[in-house]
């Protein structure tokens, strides 16, 4: 990782617009409200730091591995809470954005964008409860704010073009136009402000000149650079920095990126609540997510199945996607199979026991009928021995991979039944 030159706001913002800069699915969505945009171009203002940004450079042959999204630029708080998915076509490479999403969506909203909330006391039904507020700076007067200087506010057009002798709005995007500082004079002697009093002309030149500085020359955009093509090492990174908020788990990061490759289904809404579902079965199960996408790796038949987010690519995921209704159903008829015998939460010592039965059933065709039928009798209580010994030998609590692989090539070889004598010879 490395410390890069620092940018400007507009040369970051222009690497926004350009979409040089997107976000990996580990991203979540926009959350700040227009007072921390407000607060953020204070800071800036009055020369506050607003922390260090980290990117990560995706080099061209790795950019299609995963899915990757746009800034979101016009917020509508019922409409557009949602970042567009990425066209990678042609792209030579990207930089996206591992830490300061929030900073700068604000950036981008605030100098290219609206921000719509919906007004109090009106329907979210109503198209009229949302109107569409860009970033405006109050050029004659500070905040009434006592924790803030400069007046910042997203106003509506109409409120925008209100003027009295406490207010002269200059929307704050219009900064991006103003490029040398003699365009900052022209626009102070073009719309008169040197007809105001000296004090207030004093201070809407010193404001408007600040304020082009800030954007055009002041290189407050700190960023480190990662270079390293391993996600997993990545999404480490991506934990750590995000260590302070509200830490997402490994696996919740692993169904951001699953959510965005899946074709046809929501990966997170359907592993959640298939969790849900099995661990209700019976006296109850302490299945995680964790469990079910190790098991999707192994039931799916993948050379590597260690929990690594390198793993998840889009090639993988999509091959999950393709399997899940066949993994789900054998992970479920396990469970209940283990119900059947006894087992519950308490008496289930190691979750990863469950995941060869599945693969048992997953290879025979998952029958409808395994817990019942006397054609299966002998199946059961091979799996019943069996699974009786590793939970008292704790087989499964080293390194359950250089177990499970083992027992995915016997059981796959299989041909008379639950293979116990073979599985005990690894």
């Amino acid at each position: 990782m490395a410390f890069v030159e620092p940018l400007t706001v507009k040369e970051a913002i222009d690497n926004v617009y350009k979409k040089n800069y997107l976000l990996p699915a580990i991203q979540r969505e926009f959350v700040w409200g227009t007072d921390q945009i407000e607060r953020l171009f204070d800071s800036l203002m009055r020369d506050y730091p607003i922390s260090s940004f980290l990117f990560w450079e995706v080099e061209k042959g790795n950019i299609n591995k995963f899915q990757f999204y746009e800034f979101i630029r016009n917020f509508h708080e019922r409409d557009e809470r949602h970042n567009p998915k990425a066209n990678l076509s042609g792209q030579s490479g990207i930089t996206a954005i591992l830490d300061g999403q929030q900073r700068l969506t604000s950036l981008y909203i605030g100098l290219k964008g609206t921000y719509a909330y919906k007004l109090p006391r009106k329907r979210w039904d109503n198209d009229s409860a949302f109107p569409k507020r860009t970033l405006c700076l109050n050029l004659v007067s500070t905040s009434k704010d006592e924790n803030l200087e400069y007046d910042f506010q997203f106003l509506t057009k109409a409120e925008s073009e209100h003027t009295d002798d406490k207010h002269i709005w200059f929307v704050v995007g219009n900064i991006l136009n103003l490029k040398e500082a003699v365009d900052v004079n022209d626009y102070l002697i073009e719309n008169d402000f040197s007809a105001l009093e000296k004090k207030k002309y004093r201070f809407a030149n010193k404001t408007l000149f600040k304020l082009h500085d800030v954007i055009h020359k002041n290189k407050s955009i700190i960023f480190f650079l990662e270079k390293g093509e391993s996600l997993d090492k990545v999404l480490n990174i991506f934990i750590r920095v995000n260590s302070g908020g509200t830490q997402l788990s490994y696996s919740d990061l692993l169904l951001s990126i699953a959510t965005a490759q899946w074709k046809e289904k929501d990966a997170r809404e359907e592993i959640t609540s298939f969790v849900d579902e099995i661990n209700r079965t019976g006296d109850g199960f302490n299945i995680n997510k964790d469990f079910v996408l190790k098991s999707c790796l192994v039931l799916g038949g993948f050379t590597d199945i260690a929990f690594k987010v390198d793993n998840f690519n889009r090639d993988n995921m999509l091959k999950i996607e393709k399997q899940w209704d066949e993994i789900s159903k054998a992970i479920k008829a396990s469970v209940v199979l283990l119900s059947g015998l006894g087992y519950h939460r308490d008496t289930l010592t190691s979750n990863n026991a469950l995941i060869p039965i599945a693969s048992y059933l997953h290879k025979i065709g998952i029958p409808d009928n395994f817990t019942e039928s006397s054609k299966y009798e002998k199946d059961r209580k091979k799996i019943f021995k069996w699974l009786t010994i590793v939970l008292l030998k704790q087989t499964f609590s080293g390194q359950p991979d250089n177990v499970l692989r083992p027992i995915r090539e016997v059981i796959n070889n299989s041909k008379n039944g639950f293979p116990f004598d073979d599985i005990a010879k690894k």
